[in-house]
């Protein structure tokens, strides 16, 4: 049987070493103007970095070219059209026809994958683009498995991608203009507000048309209850609710597939795709591990198989609570999270190793460290990751000890003796924690601890491994916490949410005259290269 493929994503050169090191089977990529991703931080150069690494490791990578194009897009094409034939991907994820008919005549032998943003959706439209020259098709995220499934039996002689881990968007596979018209960036050219997230208060109109805020307090918050009702679907209510946190009757939990994993790798899915190129190192590590040795332990047993180590490993990440999206016909209730928009979890990242030094690990840190912290080095090579509690912490530059320490520059980091990890055979220290391995601290002050909860045991009931009662009783917790947890930050629309730097999605950027002598700095600038406040500016 061949085995399905691990697909994860790559923001930067450091996240695409770090996902190699923890099973990634290949890449996808792109660079800021065309890959759907205006904050990609992979210049042209890097890239073609990563493709020497992945085929020196015979991995594969996949170059992303799936915006939505407009005029001004289309006078790049004869430049990436060079760029693509020097850093030779394994192929090309296009969502946009005519770039899709321009790649096909002027580099037939390239590999077109049709990206999700296409919304292929049947199996008569997998043929269609077959019939064009595609080479694989990305599914919708909106099908259920057993659609899935019938597409894999009925296209015999197309490779067949889906996503298995990642957020979800309220719309079609992407297809969102409320970014546009709440912020002016445009979601299917890679900047998207995520106007979906944002906290919505909720408003009243008295019949003489006079607006009110509704304000729910102490002395009333128990009086009402909000619910929508459709008008074809008598008694079924979708709750609306609003507390000191807000409403957030948009936002979407993220996709988690891993308990039916099962299900995808019997059916021979060709790929698997993990969704994050915006992400930290931390999470494509986990992702990426997660889901290699959920994937590896199948193929080896895959009637013994179980998912809980995997998902126990999934649920350190930082995330809005997991959903089956669309694996079983339909969403339901569950697959919202009505209560914040934050991506929480009871872990934080810690740092990552960068190098050794002199019997030394150099570890550059990400987050605030204290005297006593255990620190968690996830091994790519072990479930079981490996503790060292610290009770200082010595700058790698200076030299001076703390007890202590913040990431309060860039890149800061501090040296740790290797005879630091007294329960360890030293010997092997780097080999089973080399460069780029990830390290997480648990969050004993999590604030957002009990949504992490009310998460967790939402997807046990969603995945009927749980009843509502428990769910009940934490979400009772929650309604009576109010507002003094939250730490929402106002975003920014208009001209105050533009970076000024060029992103592809930005309306702002592109019509304001504001910007109009940096675009013409810009158009002078190599493909993927954006403005650098400071020096352009």
């Amino acid at each position: 049987m061949k085995k399905t493929e691990l697909l994860s994503p790559g923001g930067n050169l450091n996240k695409i070493k770090t996902a190699l090191l923890y099973g990634a089977d290949s890449i996808y990529a792109g660079t800021p103007d065309m890959s759907l991703r205006s904050k990609s931080e992979l210049s042209l150069t890097d890239l073609e970095q990563v493709s020497y690494i992945t085929k020196a490791n015979n991995k594969k990578l996949y170059l992303t070219l799936n915006l939505f194009s407009h005029n001004k897009d289309i006078e790049k094409l004869p430049a990436f059209l060079e760029t693509i034939a020097k850093i030779n991907p394994d192929g090309l994820l296009i969502a946009d026809p005519g770039i899709f008919s321009y790649f096909r005549e002027n580099m037939p032998s390239m590999n077109l994958h049709i990206s999700t943003q296409a919304n292929v959706c049947s199996s008569l439209s997998v043929d269609y683009w077959k019939k064009q020259g595609a080479s694989l098709c990305v599914m919708a995220r909106e099908l259920s498995f057993q659609e899935i499934k019938e597409v894999k039996e009925d296209c015999k002689d197309i490779k067949i991608e889906i996503f298995v881990h990642g957020a979800m968007c309220m719309t079609y596979s992407g297809r969102c203009l409320l970014s546009n018209y709440m912020a002016e960036r445009g979601a299917n050219q890679g900047s998207c507000a995520h106007s979906c997230r944002w906290n919505y208060k909720m408003k009243a109109r008295l019949k003489n048309e006079k607006m009110f805020e509704l304000d729910i307090n102490d002395e009333n918050r128990d009086l009402f209850e909000f619910y929508l009702e459709e008008e074809f679907r008598e008694n079924e209510y979708f709750p609306i609710e609003e507390d000191d946190f807000g409403s957030y009757i948009l936002n979407s939990k993220d996709l988690c597939l891993m308990p039916v994993l099962n299900e995808y790798l019997n059916i021979g899915i060709d790929t698997l795709k993990i969704e994050g190129r915006n992400k930290s190192e931390y999470y494509v590590a986990m992702a990426t591990k997660s889901y290699r040795y959920a994937i590896d332990s199948w193929y080896k047993d895959p009637v013994n198989w179980n998912y809980k180590e995997y998902l126990d490993e999934l649920n350190t990440l930082q995330n809005r609570g997991y959903t089956l999206g669309f694996h079983n016909n339909k969403l339901t209730n569950l697959a919202h999270n009505y209560n914040i928009s934050n991506t929480v979890s009871t872990y934080m990242f810690a740092g990552i190793v960068m190098d050794y030094i002199d019997d030394h690990l150099i570890l550059e840190i990400k987050n605030f460290l204290a005297s006593g912290d255990v620190l968690e080095f996830v091994s790519p090579f072990t479930i079981e990751p490996i503790r060292l509690r610290l009770y200082e912490f010595t700058d790698f530059e200076t030299g001076k000890v703390q007890s202590r320490i913040s990431p309060g520059k860039a890149h800061q980091c501090i040296k740790i003796p290797l005879q630091a990890f007294d329960h360890e055979d030293k010997s092997k220290i780097k080999e089973f924690l080399p460069k780029h391995t990830v390290v997480r601290k648990e969050n004993l002050s999590n604030e957002f601890a009990l949504f992490v909860k009310h998460n967790v045991q939402s997807f046990k009931v969603e995945n009927n491994v749980a009843n509502t009662s428990g769910l009940t009783s934490i979400q009772n917790e929650i309604d009576k916490l109010g507002g003094e947890n939250s730490s929402h930050k106002a975003p920014k629309t208009g001209l105050d949410g533009c970076c000024s730097k060029g992103c592809n999605g930005c309306l702002n950027f592109w019509h304001d005259d504001k910007y109009a002598k940096l675009r013409e700095k810009l158009n002078n600038k190599k493909l993927g290269e954006m403005l650098i406040k400071n020096i352009d500016f």
